[in-house]
């Protein structure tokens, strides 16, 4: 790799960019091969284009993957947070305990099925729910606890599932970002009563957009299997196969969170090299680690022993009081230079919506520490060396710059 730039005046203060508009990068994109291309034309000449066999054929590939029991795909992952919620009975009047530190699909599917989400703070150094803070918020009308493996960094399971035995709680967990993450020598997928993957333009596969549960109980999935086309027949897709029609028969006020085959189409290639697209990831990191050491930021945790980090996201937390900017100019800074990055995430008690629900600054320090000085890096597979040294030369740069 060409050795990146480590000085001089950044794009923002008048000097010469990274990377010109015409060549910015962008903070995500998908790495979309030959193989899915011509899998959903494939599809599309079939004319089976809603959820059908691929979906199926999806679903069991997943399942295989996982080493999961049964397995639901969906349109997204805010509707299996959603139907998960709605399948265990939990609703008005209810409470449910996540993070703050998350993307707000995480509380608002909490608000769509009708309870009230009861966010606890993160530990600092893993950005993850800190399990210490729950049992001092459960209350009797606590159903369930959400967390988020954040970043694709596995939550302290074993604490939470001793919490939620405890306490006859269900375990949901949000692992939008967690595909092929591992807890002690297990995937993700295998642990709560219910776990929610995502499948979005920028997730470690995408589907375009799509989501799915993992469950190990039939009856949850065959509930939520139902309740994600209208409620009807859990086999209602095959009522137009060859082998016959059959009658179909609404069993619940369903929802139209059902996956398609086009989308199944991308998804059964863009699994086979998750592996592969993992491996290039952790070169990724790699490469980052090495170049920030002496920069005025905090590096993200390594790897719990006996686990396996997705490396979905890698974020970087600005050490603000050794900088003579704030974080949201260095933002600004970086796009400057040509580079993409985001932010993950504002914490959620601070939006305007659950402030009305009576959350307020100062209610969760630590998620409040990390939304204001956190940046994410681009990290995927699609990544050239090139790009890569063009993202390490932005950083440096600025924050060289304007270290005190």
């Amino acid at each position: 790799m060409i050795p990146a730039v480590k000085s001089g005046k950044p794009a923002i203060e008048g000097g010469k960019p990274i990377r010109e508009k015409n060549n910015f990068l962008v903070f995500g994109a998908p790495y979309i091969g030959g193989e899915e291309i011509e899998e959903v034309i494939k599809t599309l000449k079939s004319c089976w284009i809603g959820t059908g066999p691929k979906v199926f054929r999806f679903e069991e590939e997943i399942r295989n993957y996982l080493g999961a029991k049964y397995i639901v795909a969906l349109n997204s992952c805010t509707a299996a947070l959603h139907l998960s919620m709605i399948a265990l009975n939990i609703g008005k009047g209810d409470e449910v305990i996540t993070t703050p530190m998350t993307f707000c699909a995480t509380a608002n599917a909490i608000i769509h099925a009708r309870a009230k989400p009861i966010f606890v703070d993160i530990n600092r150094s893993t950005l993850n729910i800190d399990p210490n803070k729950i049992e001092e918020k459960i209350t009797e009308k606590t159903k369930a606890i959400i967390p988020v493996h954040f970043a694709g960094r596995p939550c302290d399971l074993e604490s939470l599932i001793s919490i939620a035995e405890k306490n006859n709680l269900f375990l949901i967990e949000d692992a939008a970002h967690a595909l092929g993450a591992e807890y002690n020598g297990r995937k993700i997928g295998n642990f709560g009563h219910v776990t929610c993957f995502s499948f979005y333009v920028n997730k470690n596969i995408t589907t375009g957009e799509g989501g799915l549960v993992s469950t190990t109980n039939r009856d949850l999935a065959d509930k939520i299997r139902i309740l994600r086309l209208h409620g009807i027949s859990k086999d209602a897709w095959k009522r137009f196969s060859d082998s016959g029609y059959k009658h179909y028969f609404v069993e619940d006020a369903g929802f139209k969170y059902n996956m398609t085959d086009i989308q199944a189409s991308l998804g059964i290639h863009q699994l086979s090299r998750i592996e592969e697209w993992h491996k290039r990831r952790v070169e990724i990191w790699k490469e980052y680690d090495n170049s920030f050491q002496d920069l005025p930021l905090q590096l993200p945790l390594p790897e719990e022993p006996n686990t396996k980090h997705s490396r979905h996201l890698y974020t970087i937390i600005l050490k603000t009081e050794e900088l003579t900017k704030s974080r949201d100019f260095i933002l600004q800074a970086l796009e400057k230079e040509g580079i993409g990055v985001g932010v993950h995430y504002t914490a959620l008690h601070l939006h305007p919506f659950y402030r009305k629900l009576g959350y307020k600054k100062g209610d969760f320090p630590n998620a409040e520490y990390i939304g204001e000085r956190t940046i994410s890096l681009p990290l995927y597979p699609k990544l050239t060396d090139e790009d890569v040294k063009d993202v390490i030369s932005a950083v440096t740069k600025v924050l060289n710059y304007y270290k005190k």
